[in-house]
């Protein structure tokens, strides 16, 4: 399964690569992150339909499944609203790296309750991707920033996508990838309604092609990038894709940036993409090593 767990991870680090160097874009024009957020769980339906009906719209009912699938999605989407408010009140260059972080809570769900094992190629790939994660967003010499509410924010959101990525693995033992795509569908809209609170409609809001066209665009990116990070998990090791996916995604994002601005890069970020690009190829060439018996296996799936 090896060749399938890597080419969904580098499918994923492809489109969410592609997506984070456009996705500040609508911003910039005068469309709202919290609105960024409704197009994106709106965009989440295309492929969700497209994989159900490829399965013949069979959808896992059983209460594992629902709690399972809902608990992905709302991990997700509820991280991503904190964020919003995380941002509003504290420094970015900050709130990121901190949050890039949640590869490791992954890394020691899986270790520890899933039984997952890798080998020493596989060791050093995730500690040099873990170490490349904050070097991306990293900025010194900002000033200092109080420890405050921002900070509680952020280690919840670092908590809050950890887990979403130790239970779309968790998940996979039991329910199909398109029954979690589902769930995790049905927890992004259901938080539409919170991201709509949050917006202050009372600001100049740009509804033309380069607000929420431009976001629909970008933002299905994210959603295939979603879906076929489903697949990962579900052939992959939690402990290899999630560092991988997170490591090599901003990897892209931050050349795609730096090739379009023509600006020379920090001595931080230059070293975050040689940590990354070297991740990258240990988790690539470490053959398979048995997951412990304590782990449940992986059933099939229609993809």
């Amino acid at each position: 399964m090896q060749s399938n767990w890597l080419t969904y991870t580098l499918i994923t680090t492809l489109l969410w690569g592609v997506w984070g160097a456009f996705a500040g874009l609508p911003s910039e024009h005068g469309f709202p992150d919290t609105l960024i957020y409704v197009v994106w769980a709106l965009t989440m339906i295309p492929p969700a339909l497209v994989v159900l009906a490829r399965s013949g719209w069979r959808i896992e009912r059983d209460r594992r499944s629902v709690v399972l699938g809902l608990t992905v999605g709302l991990l997700g989407a509820g991280g991503q609203m904190l964020l919003f408010r995380a941002v509003q009140s504290g420094p970015a260059y900050l709130i990121f790296p901190i949050v890039s972080l949640s590869p490791a809570l992954t890394i020691a769900l899986s270790f520890g309750l899933l039984g997952e094992r890798t080998g020493r190629l596989g060791m050093a790939g995730i500690a040099l991707a873990l170490c490349s994660l904050p070097l991306f967003d990293l900025q010194l010499g900002q000033g200092g920033a109080g420890l405050g509410t921002w900070f509680v924010l952020a280690l919840i959101v670092l908590v809050a996508w950890g887990l979403q990525a130790y239970f779309i693995k968790l998940a996979n033992a039991g329910s199909s990838a398109e029954s979690i795509f589902f769930y995790m569908t049905v927890g992004a809209l259901a938080c539409v309604p919170v991201a709509l609170a949050m917006t202050d409609f009372s600001q100049t809001i740009n509804w033309g092609w380069q607000g929420p066209g431009l976001a629909a665009v970008t933002q299905v990116l994210n959603a295939i990038g979603a879906l076929t990070l489903v697949y990962a998990f579900r052939h992959g090791k939690a402990m290899v894709v999630s560092p991988l996916v997170n490591a090599g995604a901003p990897l892209l994002t931050a050349v795609l940036s730096m090739a379009l601005s023509g600006a020379t890069p920090s001595g931080s970020k230059l070293l975050g993409v040689a940590l990354a690009l070297l991740a990258a190829l240990l988790l690539a060439l470490q053959p398979e090593v048995p997951t412990s018996s304590s782990s449940q296996p992986v059933q099939g799936d229609a993809a």
